[in-house]
C-alpha cells in the first residue's frame, strides 16, 4: 500500500512538472511615455503649433497691456496735477481696464488649453492604439508604460522598447498626409463664423 501511494505522488509530481514546463513564455516590454512625449515628432509638432498661436494671439493682448502700464504711469504724474475728483475717476477707469485684461488673458489661455486638449487627447489616443497593435504585431503579452503616470516601480533596461516605439510612430507620421488647410472656424475681423 506505501508503494502504491509513493508511486501515485511521483506519478503526480511527474505530470505536474510536465505542465510547468509546457506554460507559454511571457513576453513583456514598457515604454517610457514621458521620453515618447518628448521625441515623438507629431507631439513636437502638435506643442509648436499651440506655443505659435499663444505667441501670435498675445501679441495684440500685450499690446493691450503696454498701452495700460503706460496709462497707468502716465495716471501717476498727472493725478496731483488735476485734483482728487479727477484721480479718483481715472482711478476707476484704469481699474476696470485692468480687470478687463485679466480676464481677456484667462479666456485666451483657456482657449488654447481647450484647443490643444482636444488635439492632444486624439494624440494619446492614437499612441495608444498603435502601442497595442505594435504589442499584438510582435507578440508581447503586456508592454507597460513609465515616466510621469508610471505604473512601473522597476523593469531591465532590455524591456525598454521606447527607442522602437518612437521610431515607427515618427516613420508612420512622416508618411501620413499632411493637412495644411486652415479650418473654416478661424475668422477675419469682422466677419462671421462660417
Amino acid at each position: 500500500m506505501k508503494k502504491a501511494l509513493v508511486i501515485i505522488a511521483l506519478s503526480v509530481f511527474a505530470v505536474s512538472c510536465n505542465k510547468t514546463a509546457e506554460v507559454k513564455e511571457v513576453k513583456t516590454a514598457y515604454v517610457d511615455t514621458s521620453v515618447l512625449m518628448k521625441e515623438y515628432t507629431e507631439a513636437k509638432d502638435l506643442e509648436a503649433k499651440y506655443k505659435a498661436q499663444a505667441e501670435e494671439k498675445g501679441r495684440q493682448l500685450q499690446a493691450e497691456i503696454s498701452r495700460f502700464k503706460q496709462d497707468a504711469a502716465n495716471f501717476q504724474s498727472q493725478a496731483q496735477a488735476n485734483g482728487q475728483a479727477w484721480a479718483q475717476q481715472r482711478g476707476a477707469e484704469l481699474q476696470k481696464r485692468e480687470q478687463q485684461l485679466g480676464y481677456a488673458q484667462q479666456a485666451l489661455a483657456q482657449q488654447l488649453q481647450q484647443e490643444s486638449g482636444v488635439e492632444m487627447d486624439s494624440l494619446v489616443s492614437g499612441v495608444k492604439k498603435f502601442i497595442k497593435e505594435y504589442g499584438k504585431k510582435n507578440g508581447y503579452s503586456y508592454i507597460y508604460g513609465t515616466g510621469d503616470a508610471a505604473t512601473v516601480l522597476y523593469a531591465e533596461d532590455k524591456y525598454d522598447i521606447t527607442k522602437e516605439i518612437i521610431k515607427e510612430l515618427n516613420d508612420k507620421y512622416k508618411a501620413a498626409p499632411k493637412a495644411d488647410a486652415k479650418p473654416a472656424t478661424e475668422t477675419k475681423e469682422g466677419e462671421a463664423k462660417k
